[in-house]
């Protein structure tokens, strides 16, 4: 059993905590995740969308076996590789429930068990891996980013032993979340590396408060909390008030992220392929 992959269904959250969706990636070795709740992206873009996702990265996504799989031991495997041209591939998933949002009064809480490609060093340069979320009305339109929200519960870059959670909103460039970069914070994975165990990775959006907080969690340590005093009403609002949002996993190769952090292009000719994200469960939570 790898390190940290004691597993079972999404736990209970204790009092007041409803589960409104959840996946356990229990499907046979070699199957793709369950097309009730998941949808693959494909290629370098959405139709009509900005080219390599908006991000520069270089892969393309697929909906093969080689790329995106269950293992038959409860994971979900996104695993980047790259063919004898040097032509990178790797998926990308989507939850087809797009309605996910903190009810009025309560929290939402947006949470995955996952561990990061195993892969550290040079080796690594490129990989970015990420279980965020999205807000429904990008989808069909794929030109009203950032206003529409992004909250990224999980970004790793180039194997380093770190966890970034971010907020994107308002406008790009500038506005209220310092677009592109976004509002963000990281900090170590507690007591193993990222890299080496599963974590757990939490977001709650909490409107019990007020001001209503945005908060980032790893193994239930906060790293990051934004409060809706620090946004106009007009950006909170295009980020909050539409129908909700929709959970995304995927593994990247290059792009602004990683070449930002490596200080040069990435992937490298030293990066391995092969190296999956491991997911065991993703689950949604209200609480009222």
């Amino acid at each position: 059993m790898l390190p940290g992959s004691a597993r079972g269904d999404a736990p209970a959250r204790g009092p007041g905590w409803t589960l409104r969706w959840s996946d356990d990636f229990n499907g046979p070795a070699g199957a793709g995740p369950s097309a009730a709740n998941w949808q693959v992206d494909l290629g370098h873009n959405y139709p009509g969308g900005p080219p390599n996702w908006g991000t520069g990265e270089i892969q393309r996504y697929t909906n093969s076996p080689d790329n995106l799989s269950t293992d038959g031991a409860g994971h979900l495997r996104i695993t980047p590789r790259r063919d004898a041209s040097g032509r990178w591939t790797s998926a990308r998933i989507e939850s087809r429930r797009a309605d996910f949002k903190a009810p009025e009064g309560g929290v939402l809480a947006i949470e995955a068990r996952i561990r990061m490609p195993g892969v550290t060093g040079d080796a690594a340069l490129g990989y970015w891996p990420a279980f965020w979320a999205l807000g429904s009305p990008y989808r069909g339109n794929y030109q009203n980013w950032p206003s529409i929200g992004e909250f990224d519960v999980m970004e790793n870059v180039n194997g380093v032993n770190a966890v970034w959670g971010v907020l994107h909103c308002g406008v790009n460039p500038g506005g209220d979340c310092n677009e592109s970069q976004g509002l963000g914070a990281s900090r170590p994975c507690p007591r193993a590396s990222c890299q080496s165990a599963f974590h757990t990775y939490r977001f709650e959006w909490d409107r019990s408060v007020t001001p209503n907080q945005l908060r980032w969690y790893v193994d239930g340590e906060r790293y990051h909390a934004l409060g809706q005093d620090r946004f106009s009403a007009r950006t909170w609002h295009d980020m909050t008030s539409h129908g909700g949002y929709f959970i995304l996993l995927n593994v990247a190769m290059g792009g602004a992220f990683p070449n930002g952090v490596a200080g040069r292009a990435t992937p490298t000719p030293a990066t391995e392929p092969g190296h999956p994200m491991m997911v065991d469960r993703v689950a949604v939570w209200t609480r009222s």
